[in-house]
């Protein structure tokens, strides 16, 4: 990922905020919307391209598009601090390659403490019983 690249890809537009809030909210565009086309991008390799459209699938438009917005602060400049980190750990998290589990075996002497358990707490259990009531 090459971060020069990325950040100049990034396009940015600010919109006015829904919902309650005032006057304030009804004239002064503070929302922020990232736009990034990761089907486009020259940052990322064509590997890289085909796992982020794997993990994100559910975040693209049709085209490949990410969408990301921020309207928490009153600040335009807020938001789109918030909007940017946002995205790159959105990127760094669908990036990470997972680990593939290898299936381990029950160790043979847990196995035989577990049984050796259950006989046990049977033998207790027979213990408690009064005889001839079966």
């Amino acid at each position: 990922m090459q971060k020069e690249i990325l950040f100049a890809e990034l396009r940015y537009k600010a919109v006015r905020s829904s919902g309650a809030g005032g006057q304030h909210v009804n004239k002064v565009a503070t929302k922020i919307q990232l736009v990034f086309d990761v089907a486009g991008s020259g940052a990322f390799t064509d590997d890289e391209k085909t796992l982020l459209m794997a993990k994100l699938e559910n975040r693209l438009t049709k085209e490949g598009v990410l969408l990301l917005s921020c309207g928490e602060s009153r600040s335009q400049l807020k938001n789109k601090e918030i909007v940017t980190t946002r995205f790159l750990s959105l990127m760094q998290q669908a990036l990470q390659v997972e680990k593939e589990r290898k299936a381990t075996r029950i160790p043979h002497a847990a196995v035989k403490k577990r049984i050796q358990n259950k006989r046990f707490q049977a033998q207790k259990k027979e213990s408690r019983r009064k005889p001839g009531m079966e």
